[in-house]
């Protein structure tokens, strides 16, 4: 136990982890695991505690040691810990490459669900070895012997390209910086912006003002900065991030290409036409076209008020602003400026009012209003002096589970906010193992010993991503490969994080939520109805940004042949077809877009928008209800968070909405 990562009795020793205790661990749970491994492909009889749950133990102390790892790298990105990760990755990724195709251990399984009734086996257990029979042919184990080690190598392959993608991204943003001595530079700006630069520029021991493509810096600058330059100068590079305007070894072009022809392969051996196909093999969708469909349709009821929205802000930058032709870095600035002449309110005057500390009170309180739940300040081991670990327990004090929650951007750390599984909930000899996730964002924090202010965007995000916790901490599956979000469709998996953000547009909610930073009064209720008047502003620009992204990610893994065709040809084609603004010919959106090249959403970024569709209607069975809030959050949690991926999403849906999903909701929730 002297190995941190070895040390799986409790939580992780966070506090502990050195980069040099990565190999040792990694290569001994490796070990365990395909010895492990070996000994469920030969086990006599066949069953369920002979096959399974050894396997299941010796696969989940390597997938949370790993993940330990991961997480690390992630959030206190340092060389050492990079190459640690990178270092280990090959062996981990190659045993879970080697189980996915083991052809013992897929003749086991099959025997298994051959013999279920014979064997007594629960609706649970079935569910298990249903998903893990589909995922072997996923894996490629009804491969022949020289295509199986063909899909083995591309398995690692994608797994360094995907890894050297964020890593590129990660280092293109920290790289770029710019130091500003004059003020007037820096006109527009809010004062919070301000003290975080000044504050960032001493630490450098430089004068003046340091800025840089970080969202608490980056975005002030596209929003607020009156010096167009200054704006034109941060758009440019943050678009040309990752791309072969800069340092070569950061170019994420070539790695587009190779992860493309990878992904195609891949498909190809196990018989489908493209990834796409394969992709939505472990999704709600049924086909690529469904996908297409779905998107363009929505397009096609978005355009008309995209070409409103647009249409009056170009007006408007014309005759107020004096800006005679819109530019992208002129978008956000001219955005906010019709904003606050149409609404009367600045996004700077309300993000006054969400200190942090009212923030967090108010999403524990939705909490326990939904699910009775207490959410406490609790105490572990910790990666990073933000970090901070709650714990979230029922009325009778029962532990349901805990959190981390990492809130402030910093350099070498992952930019976006993201929930991710540190531990999930399963049975063990010891009894019931709670669950623990990681909750991780990345707005500014406060200076000058005032709290942190959010914008109401910041706290929608941060209601979102709780969400995505509370999917995971919810369950009451006790069997790992289906508690939780394992084995849920991933386009249902963004429903309980999108249902989570209308409770930011609840006057109680927002009120209790709220409390000026400097004189700790709560929103006024006009300027909240001024927002809420402005709730829809831009829906349109807003929802065809979305689908522009979706489609080009289904089309790129659908229609697209890396050897032949032009990455950024091809969305130019899907802008022709759906957006309104022009993006410029030289900015590298797809070398940037982590998402779908590091992040797991290929051929399935439309879950956005489709998850849009379930949280919107789910959220309207609030609306409907006469019930008591705890009575119809009663029901949300128990037919859709507690269950898993234990029944399809759709069955989930429809034991708590009685019917199929219905899209009128979203059209009425996005002005539409």
């Amino acid at each position: 136990m002297d190995n941190p990562l070895l040390d799986q009795s409790g939580l992780p020793r966070f506090d502990e982890i050195e980069p040099a205790h990565v190999q040792p661990a990694i290569d001994a749970l490796v070990v365990e695991a395909e010895t492990a491994l070996a000994l469920a492909g030969r086990a006599q009889p066949v069953t369920w505690d002979n096959v399974i749950a050894p396997l299941e133990d010796a696969t989940q102390r390597l997938g949370r040691a790993w993940n330990q790892v991961g997480h690390l790298n992630a959030v206190v990105n340092t060389p050492a810990m990079r190459e640690a990760y990178n270092t280990a990755l090959p062996k981990v990724t190659g045993f879970f490459s080697a189980l996915g195709q083991d052809q013992a251990l897929f003749t086991a399984y099959q025997a298994l669900s051959d013999q279920a009734d014979a064997l007594g086996l629960d609706v649970l257990q079935r569910r298990v070895l249903a998903h893990a029979l589909r995922d072997f042919r996923l894996g490629g184990a009804a491969l022949a012997d020289a295509e199986r080690a063909r899909f083995s190598e591309i398995q690692q392959a994608l797994a360094k390209l995907s890894s050297e993608f964020s890593e590129h991204v990660l280092d293109a943003t920290d790289a770029f910086a710019v130091y500003v001595e004059d003020l007037a530079e820096l006109d527009g700006l809010p004062e919070e912006t301000l003290a975080a630069a000044r504050a960032a520029a001493e630490r450098d021991e430089r004068p003046g003002w340091k800025l840089t493509l970080q969202m608490p810096s980056y975005l002030p600058i596209q929003t607020y900065a009156t010096n167009r330059a200054l704006r034109e100068r941060f758009y440019r590079a943050y678009g040309l991030r990752a791309s072969e305007s800069g340092p070569e070894a950061l170019d994420n072009g070539p790695l587009i290409g190779r992860i493309l022809t990878l992904r195609d392969e891949q498909a190809r051996l196990l018989g489908h036409a493209n990834y796409a196909e394969l992709s939505l093999a472990t999704k709600m969708a049924t086909a690529p076209d469904a996908v297409l469909a779905f998107l363009r349709d929505l397009a096609a009821r978005a355009r008309p008020h995209a070409e409103e929205d647009l249409e009056a802000l170009a007006a408007f930058a014309r005759e107020q602003l004096g800006i005679p032709t819109l530019e992208p870095w002129d978008m956000s600035f001219a955005s906010d400026r019709l904003r606050q002449a149409r609404y009367d309110y600045s996004a700077q005057t309300v993000k006054r009012y969400f200190t942090e500390d009212r923030v967090l009170a108010g999403l524990f309180d939705v909490i326990q209003s939904l699910y009775g739940l207490r959410v406490e300040r609790d105490q572990a081991p910790v990666w990073h002096e933000d970090a901070r670990f709650y714990r979230l327990t029922d009325a009778d004090g029962t532990l349901v589970g805990q959190f981390y929650l990492d809130l402030y951007a910093r350099e070498g750390k992952r930019g976006g906010a993201w929930m991710d599984d540190c531990r999930n909930r399963r049975a063990t000899a010891d009894g019931v193992q709670t669950p623990v996730v990681y909750l991780v964002c990345n707005f500014g924090r406060g200076t000058g010993g005032r709290p942190a202010t959010f914008t109401h965007g910041e706290v929608t995000t941060l209601f979102h991503e709780m969400g995505h916790g509370l999917h995971q901490l919810l369950t009451q599956v006790d069997s790992l490969p289906i508690a939780g979000i394992n084995g849920v469709e991933w386009d249902a998996v963004e429903l309980p994080s999108q249902f989570m953000e209308n409770f930011c547009w609840e006057w109680e909610r927002v009120q209790a939520m709220t409390a000026h930073v400097d004189t700790g009064e709560p929103l006024p209720r006009e300027l909240f109805d001024r927002m809420l008047a402005a709730r829809n502003f831009q829906s349109g620009l807003q929802t065809l940004r979305q689908i522009e992204f979706s489609l080009f990610d289904m089309l790129l893994h659908s229609d697209f042949d890396a050897s032949r065709d032009d990455v950024q040809a091809l969305l130019t084609r899907v802008r022709d077809e759906v957006a309104v603004t022009r993006i410029p010919d030289w900015h590298r959106f797809p070398n940037q877009f982590s998402h779908i090249f590091a992040g797991g959403y290929a051929a399935g970024y439309y879950s956005y928008k489709w998850a849009e569709v379930l949280s919107a209607d789910a959220y309207a069975a609030f609306e409907e209800s006469t019930d008591q809030l705890s009575v119809t959050g009663g029901r949300f949690r128990d037919e859709v968070l507690s269950r898993g991926g234990s029944r399809d999403a759709i069955e989930n849906f429809r034991a708590f909405r009685g019917r199929d999903p219905d899209i009128a909701a979203l059209l009425r929730h996005s002005g539409m």
